[in-house]
């Protein structure tokens, strides 16, 4: 049987600003612009989404899942969530090498606000399409 060794990538850290530092989003030098820009990235919520649903998977599995993103585009956003300590990465040294992504549980608390975004979509999007008809048409 072969071994299996697994290595997962940690997390980078940026140092949280200290308490005392008034936080709001409309400074263009507050921090959270950072993440709300992460959050706001094409693929993020539909990366997100499709691992709560699975759990983990393999990069063609979230491929598959997620929908119309390159493969480039994929790794660059896998990256990115790596990096903010959303998505863990675990390598497996297995022939051939298999790696799979799976949210953290920083990742994981981001499904409830997702949620309401998506309800909200979901809910609205016959009066946003009517409304761009108009614009357009």
């Amino acid at each position: 049987m072969p071994q299996h060794h697994v290595t997962t990538t940690p997390a980078t850290s940026i140092a949280p600003p200290p308490d005392d530092v008034e936080r709001d989003v409309l400074s263009p030098d507050c921090p959270s612009r950072v993440i709300l820009s992460r959050i706001g990235e094409r693929w993020t919520m539909f990366v997100i989404l499709a691992l709560s649903r699975a759990g983990t998977l393999r990069f063609t599995e979230l491929r598959a899942t997620v929908g119309e993103v390159t493969p480039k585009v994929l790794t660059e956003t896998l990256r990115a969530l790596e990096a903010d300590g959303l998505v863990e990465r675990r390598a497996y040294a297995d022939s051939p090498p298999r790696v799979e992504y799976s949210l953290t549980p920083l990742g994981t608390s981001l499904l409830e606000p997702i949620a309401a975004m998506r309800e909200w979509a979901e809910q609205h999007v016959p009066e946003v399409l009517a409304s761009r008809e108009r614009a357009t048409g």
